[in-house]
């Protein structure tokens, strides 16, 4: 028998460790190669470890609970001495790409650890500064005052390791805020014929002024009231999900000037299209044709026409992001929520955007998405039409400036107005709300941006490709 180790593999760009929250299999059972045999957790998403060989449990070294870091051992795995050498081969190019990870947060370890003493965790405003942040700082010689003028999308407004990368390329690329010019010394005037008598001012004693320091300690924060459950109260505690989106949710409201603007939208022709061609679709295709691909593809193609809707903030520079990659909300069983991203979406047509909703929406629900496909979005799509909600005022998905709710989709009594007068009639109406970043994003450009949504939807023509 030979023994093969499961290592925690690489788990998305800047996730160093896990935690292992479900074992689908016990010691001593038997797993073929790419059995599902352990659940883990990161900050970003939940995700199945596959067994890399077939053969038997032989110990779990990682229990349930624990916090492993990427290439820790998780669990030992016994096979056939003949299929060993096999399994091994299968297993190397994942062990070497873990060890180039590991090697890189050595690296960073390393760097923290010589941090000078004497830099302070905060900036002058209070911003705090990771040992990483502060190593990295010393590196590229950027000071306190500099530091400052980082917009930190962390906790609290604490400055991330990809925040100070972002500034830093910036001002490399010669786009961060730079600093004032000295004023430049008049030059001297052409002296009188007649010398004018030179009269000193008085000096007033200006006094010496020393910059405190700031305090160390914690920032205050708002009491939060105190709840006190009744004997009959039930308390549950968050998991979790729940705490990491409420503290997101915290962030964006603390980060972002948020406006919520709406518009109505009469999706008549939309709707009546798809209920006639919907069955059509799926047994072509074999996949159900709701009417998120269409909301999602207007939105992309008004983001490619309006583009500075599609971006994000960096201290005081605005980054126009070139891809269109929009996430979409999906609600999951157990309440919470999680945003898949659609890569590249104003690329695909009406058939490509409904296989792709509809794959991610089950792959969600079912904990199986993989940890790139809920990073890297530029704008959010929320429906509020799914419990048939009329509207809604979404958060802001940070680092992104705006998120678009769509409401659900009711025959309503409009006015229509024609060459021979005005008429009432029954009409199929949705509300969409868009919220967006007032310090990036006016009443104007957001106002321009629906009415172009709303455009798309009314005038739509079948694109399925």
């Amino acid at each position: 028998m030979a023994k093969m180790n499961v290592l925690l593999p690489a788990m998305g760009e800047g996730v160093i460790e896990a935690t292992v929250t479900k074992w689908l299999v016990s010691e001593g059972a038997q797993v073929n190669e790419d059995d599902p045999i352990v659940e883990v957790a990161t900050d970003k998403v939940d995700s199945e470890i596959p067994s890399p060989a077939k053969g038997k449990i032989a110990s779990i070294v990682a229990k349930e609970g624990a916090v492993p870091k990427i290439g820790d051992l998780l669990a030992v795995i016994e096979n056939e001495a003949d299929n060993a050498k096999a399994d091994e081969t299968k297993v190397n190019k994942e062990i070497e790409r873990v060890q180039e990870t590991i090697e890189n947060i050595r690296q960073e370890k390393k760097e923290v650890e010589t941090v000078s003493e004497e830099m302070k965790s905060r900036t002058p405003s209070g911003k705090f500064l990771t040992p990483l942040v502060r190593s990295m700082a010393m590196k590229e010689g950027i000071g306190f005052d500099e530091l400052d003028r980082i917009v930190g999308t962390g906790m609290d407004g604490r400055i991330t390791k990809d925040d100070f990368l972002n500034y830093a390329e910036s001002k490399k690329s010669g786009k961060a805020e730079k600093e004032p010019e000295p004023l430049k010394k008049p030059l001297p005037e052409e002296p009188l014929k007649k010398p004018v008598p030179e009269i000193e001012p008085q000096k007033q004693p200006v006094p010496e002024i020393k910059p405190q320091e700031i305090p160390e300690a914690e920032p205050q924060k708002v009491p939060v009231p105190e709840v006190k459950p009744q004997k009959e109260d039930e308390v549950i505690p968050m998991d979790r999900v729940r705490r990491l989106i409420s503290e997101h949710m915290v962030m964006s409201k603390r980060t972002s000037a948020h406006v919520t603007s709406f518009i109505d939208a009469d999706v008549t022709k939309l709707v009546e299209w798809r209920n006639a061609y919907k069955d059509k679709f799926f047994e072509k295709e074999g996949q159900k044709l709701t009417l998120t691909p269409f909301f999602i593809d207007a939105a992309a193609r008004a983001l490619y026409e309006i583009p500075m809707v599609n971006i994000q903030v960096d201290g005081s520079n605005i980054i126009k992001k070139k891809n269109i990659n929009i996430g979409m909300a999906v609600a999951l069983p157990d309440s919470n929520l999680i945003v898949p991203v659609i890569k590249n979406a104003n690329e695909k047509s009406i058939t490509g955007l409904a296989k792709a909703v509809n794959d991610l929406a089950a792959r969600a629900r079912s904990n199986k998405l993989k940890p790139d496909e809920i990073s890297g979005g530029t704008f959010t799509l929320t429906n509020y039409g799914s419990y048939d909600n009329l509207a809604g005022t979404p958060i802001i998905n940070q680092p992104q400036t705006a998120i678009l709710g769509t409401g659900a989709v009711r025959k309503t009594p409009v006015v229509i107005e024609s060459p021979l007068g005005d008429s009432i009639g029954i009409r199929q109406i949705m509300i969409l709300s868009l919220s967006y970043d007032h310090r990036v994003i006016d009443g104007a450009l957001a106002g321009k941006f629906l009415q172009k949504v709303k455009q798309l939807l009314e005038n739509f023509t079948p694109d399925l490709k």
